[in-house]
């Protein structure tokens, strides 16, 4: 086994990132407070060429070195915006055929592993370090998934929550097919 260098990874410039096809995936940010848990996110969207991220409400914008510092440029490539009124777009996106899962425990959550992953595209809604997902936005959550945990605390990092979230949501598009018009592994 040997490492591989950089030059045989295949990955695309940020300009050709920008154009290439992305997966029928969005990820909305619900008042995150941390810059550099939107640069892990960020980072961890440009991983999974998710189509679109929302930053809602008080969640920091880029340019900012701190969100640099952990995106690694990816704030260059992921197409991102900036949402006063997360609760307004939810409720657009699902009218549109978007469907909305909530990262969060809920008396109605579903085990991350257990989750029967609707068609349709897929919007994943990711919440505050300290409260989670506000109640205006988790009512527009069609879907609530939990990661399962063992030990004593009740929740990950959001951006560790985000990318185990990110990662069986595009197991479960390349199950589907979603990796077609160009999209490959």
């Amino acid at each position: 086994m040997r490492k591989k260098p950089i030059e045989e990874l295949g990955r695309l410039s940020v300009e050709a990132f920008r154009v290439a096809p992305k997966l029928p995936l969005r990820v909305a940010l619900d008042e995150v407070r941390s810059r550099y848990n939107v640069g892990s996110l960020l980072r961890s969207c440009d991983a999974f060429r998710v189509e679109r991220v929302y930053l809602g409400g008080f969640t920091p914008s880029p340019p900012h070195p701190e969100i640099h510092r952990s995106a690694l440029g990816a704030e260059e490539s992921v197409a991102w915006e900036k949402i006063s009124a997360l609760p307004a777009l939810l409720e657009q996106l699902r009218a549109a055929g978007w469907r909305v899962i909530g990262a969060e425990h809920t008396d109605a959550s579903v085990p991350l592993w257990e989750f029967a992953w609707p068609a349709g595209p897929l919007l994943i809604v990711l919440g505050n370090e300290i409260t989670g997902i506000s109640e205006a936005v988790l009512a527009r959550c069609e879907f609530a998934v939990e990661i399962p945990q063992f030990g004593t605390k009740h929740s990950f990092n959001v951006a560790v929550a985000g990318g185990i979230v990110l990662y069986e949501a595009v197991r479960h598009l390349k199950a589907v097919g979603a990796f077609g018009s160009g999209l490959s592994l």
